[in-house]
């Protein structure tokens, strides 16, 4: 696409951008009513699975997706993936039980993938590496936005409105980006030379979804050492050596094994997963410490958590100018994490709101000097032709990270919070059922349930229908539950401090090699040595273009 004007580029990226904002936004709107959902629906051992099947079919769609695109180019993606999220989103709206909550929610993973896929690897079509880190800026400022506006919007929704309304009110957007992208994104003829990779699709498939199903249940629905979690990590493993027996033989992979074979793009990309783990499996229960031990209605949690997308979207926008105008960028992922893992550690340790709002700050600085880099590596680091499967990589490795971080955060919160409720009954801090009249500990059981922290109505509403004698038991009852949860809230951030950790010292070993300023690797012609340096990470800025 670099024979496009300049404004013709321009105005391609505003629908982009609009495309990438309806499904950002569908995404964040339900971080802080999630809980409440989740309170009225009922369900509270399924909260993870609504997450992770969203994260699961978006894995699986981004993936599938980056090679297809490379064959019949960005458009047919992207305006399949905006219809895949409208329907998704409103059946999501007509749920009436956790179990349709998750389906409904599983069939908008599948277009959010597909847009967000599409969405990058177009940017990359249009612009050279040297001139994608403002635009990766511009992107990650999108995200950030939807971030400030999706939990405060979410929050206000289900405390004045029927919840519903969190998966309907932008559906009209949807429509809107649907127009832009027909109307304005040029249309690229299919390569008829290339093949689908039927097989490796399958068999990709069938390694994520055993390898997430395994993280997702073990330790909750079964035990790690169990025979349906040793079946599922089995079957991935199975699943997987296949999938690379077929990626080794066919014309045109799904995921070529010669990516693998570049450092760059290897470090890249398990960097990101370790980031998107320790980010996404912690911060996804920041609202239950907001709600549940502080008491706060989820439209003051959106307020709490807005201060880190604010930070977020002015460091993004920043450092990618930063990175256009200098052709570096991997200071800025040595930048950022310290910062990410400092926000974490305040995070674990945090005792009030005003903490929480500290930690919200701090660790939206980190993410906006980190997450705008390691997409750009990964295409700056591969050859043209490659462009879809590379970004396709990085999305899937953010996903997976994402995904298993949360299923594993999910384990240890549950775990964690069983366990200090038994030592809280052990230590004599809980109240002994037993020793109370039967109508009283009737009553009380009732309110026995850590849920109930997650819905202040309800809780204010049987509260009141105690007697005046019965409420010092009652608040004894609460403040010992929110006790249990904010410890196993400090055991989730410590384990996504750990992972962040551990991103950095892989950072550590980036080798950076200058960005491009044209789409083209080499003039006039990519010669053979010259493809399996770039394969390899090898290019030198002599070579470069």
């Amino acid at each position: 696409m670099e024979h496009l004007s300049h404004k013709r580029k321009v105005t391609i990226m505003m629908a982009i951008v609009a495309a990438m904002f309806f499904a950002a936004i569908n995404q964040t709107i339900v971080s802080t009513a999630m809980p409440r959902i989740i309170a009225i629906l009922g369900g509270m051992d399924y909260y993870t699975w609504v997450i992770t099947i969203y994260m699961l079919t978006s894995t699986i769609s981004t993936v599938l997706v980056g090679k297809l695109s490379d064959i019949y180019g960005r458009k047919p993606f992207i305006l399949g993936g905006i219809v895949f999220f409208i329907i998704g989103a409103f059946l999501t709206g007509f749920s009436s039980d956790i179990f349709q909550l998750i389906t409904y929610r599983g069939i908008q993973g599948v277009g959010a993938g597909i847009i967000m896929a599409s969405a990058f690897t177009a940017v990359g079509d249009l612009f050279a590496p040297r001139e994608r880190g403002k635009w990766t800026g511009v992107m990650m400022a999108v995200f950030g936005f939807s971030s400030i506006l999706g939990p405060t919007l979410g929050g206000f929704i289900v405390d004045h409105m029927d919840w519903q309304w969190v998966f309907w009110i932008f559906l009209p957007l949807g429509v809107v980006a649907f127009i832009m992208i027909l109307l304005m994104f040029p249309k690229v003829e299919r390569k008829q030379a290339e093949s689908i990779d039927y097989w490796g699709s399958l068999f990709l498939t069938l390694t994520i979804v055993p390898l997430l199903l395994g993280f997702s249940w073990a330790g909750k629905e079964y035990a790690w050492g169990s025979t349906q979690i040793i079946g599922l990590f089995a079957a991935a493993a199975v699943s997987l050596l296949l999938f690379i027996i077929v990626e080794a033989r066919v014309k045109s992979p799904v995921l070529p094994l010669s990516l693998f074979k570049n450092s760059i793009v290897v470090i890249s990309n398990m960097s990101g997963f370790l980031m998107n783990a320790g980010m996404m499996g912690a911060l996804i229960y920041l609202p239950f410490f907001v709600q549940g031990v502080e008491g706060i209605s989820p439209t003051y949690s959106g307020y709490v958590t807005m201060p880190m997308s604010i930070s977020m979207v002015i460091i993004s926008a920043m450092t990618g100018r930063w990175i256009t105008v200098s052709g570096k960028y991997k200071r800025y992922a040595l930048l950022g994490l310290p910062i990410m893992i400092a926000g974490m550690l305040i995070m674990a340790y945090m005792n009030s709101v005003t903490m929480a709002v500290i930690a919200m700050i701090v660790f939206g600085l980190g993410l906006g000097f980190g997450m705008p880099v390691f997409s750009l590596t990964v295409q700056n680091a591969v050859i043209p032709a490659e462009l879809g499967v590379a970004t396709a990589s990085s999305q899937l490795f953010r996903n997976l990270g994402g995904t298993i971080g949360i299923a594993v955060m999910g384990t240890i919160m549950s775990t964690s919070l069983k366990s200090n409720l038994e030592s809280a009954a052990v230590s004599g801090h809980a109240i002994d059922m037993t020793k109370l009249d039967p109508a009283v500990a009737g009553q009380l059981k009732e309110f026995a349930n850590p849920e109930m922290l997650l819905n202040q109505p309800k809780l204010q509403e049987l509260q009141q229908t105690l007697p005046e004698q019965m409420q010092p038991l009652l608040t004894k009852m609460i403040d010992m539950m929110r006790d249990a949860l904010s410890s196993s809230l400090t055991t989730v951030f410590l384990a996504g401090t750990a992972l962040l950790v551990v991103a950095l010292v892989l950072v550590f070993f980036l080798r950076e090699i200058p960005l491009r300023s044209s789409n083209s690797v080499l003039e006039p012609k990519l010669e053979e040595k010259d493809r399996n340096n770039m394969k390899s990470g090898n290019l030198s800025s002599g070579e470069v273009i």
